[in-house]
């Protein structure tokens, strides 16, 4: 029977610590240096034939050099004859470029899932892809994990009374569904024109704010200007208060300045991706490690995850 491994690359190295103490299994050590020009060399320090292989690595800032790292760990592990590689990737850079919405535009996710795939992965475990149809671009299984449940264990310990879940733009709509149906809550809609990348404004709410606790949900947040602007919004309608959660803190440029001066009240993120270690106190990050590695012993012992769903 193979023996279950971990690799960590270099991009988020807390998080696969957490993991590695909650499965009890231990890192496998792995050697990860810079030739001078740059280049990334990888050798994993201890024998790992035919064994079943796990590699962490969160594909954040910055992105091309950690997408580039997990390439070159993969061709690494297939040459050295692994059981099966699976992928544990929190959060899946290029995920927003699912389609062309203008021509002579590259469909990245895509090309992404080919490279990945071509270098030998087996399996994709991730968190919240901005897309769900990015699952259909990869010829491997893919477990996509929702974040949503961790923010609704969350948020039961607060006393939290009229509340009404926002659904940022359009395209949230199915996720913030899923929260208002699990909390037993209304939605509101707002309508945002986006006028360039990372820029957009807000056209219109569809929905009643006036009053209520305004929980706004998203599925990351970048420059911090479309979740600020809509947290401004509920306020400018009548919201007595503002929450706002996202699974992925990308937190590029000065969007934490956006979001400590923002009006919300609480900021709730997951830890897909590294954090500052100094944050507001309305800051508040759950951890993803204990449902990852939870996934991972299922998964290695070839267990269905339904009932790890039902029970998040």
């Amino acid at each position: 029977m193979p023996v279950l491994k971990l690799i960590a690359g270099t991009s988020h190295p807390t998080l696969a610590r957490e993991i590695s103490k909650i499965l009890k299994v231990p890192l496998t050590p792995i050697t990860i240096k810079k030739f001078a020009d740059g280049e990334i060399y990888v050798r994993v320090d201890k024998t790992i034939r035919g064994q079943d292989v796990y590699v962490i690595q969160s594909l954040g800032n910055p992105v091309n050099e950690n997408l580039l790292e997990l390439l070159i760990i993969l061709d690494s592990l297939r040459r050295a004859s692994v059981g099966k590689i699976n992928l544990v990737i929190p959060y899946l850079c290029y995920s927003r470029q699912d389609r062309k919405n203008i021509s002579r535009e590259p469909i990245t996710a895509k090309l992404i899932s080919n490279m990945i795939t071509y270098a030998g992965a087996n399996r994709l475990i991730t968190y919240d892809l901005h897309a769900d149809q990015i699952q259909g671009f990869y010829d491997i299984p893919v477990d996509h994990l929702l974040g949503y449940p961790l923010f609704v264990k969350h948020l039961t310990k607060s006393d939290l009374k009229n509340l009404v879940v926002v659904s940022p733009d359009v395209g949230g709509v199915k996720r913030a569904n899923k929260l208002a149906d699990y909390l037993g809550v209304p939605i509101a809609i707002i309508d945002k024109i986006r006028t360039r990348h990372n820029e957009s404004m807000v056209a219109h709410i569809v929905g009643d704010v006036e009053g209520k606790v305004a929980l706004i949900i998203d599925d990351m947040v970048d420059t911090g200007g479309s979740i600020t602007n809509a947290a401004k919004e509920v306020m400018n309608r009548g919201a007595k208060k503002c929450i706002i959660c996202a699974t992925h803190p990308i937190l590029s440029k000065n969007a934490l300045e956006r979001l400590t001066n923002s009006p919300a009240s609480k900021i709730i993120f997951l830890n897909t991706l590294p954090t500052p270690k100094s944050l507001d106190k309305k800051f508040k990050i759950v951890s993803v490690a204990p449902v990852l590695a939870q996934v991972i012993k299922l998964t290695s012992s070839n267990k269905p995850l339904e009932d790890l769903f039902v029970s998040l």
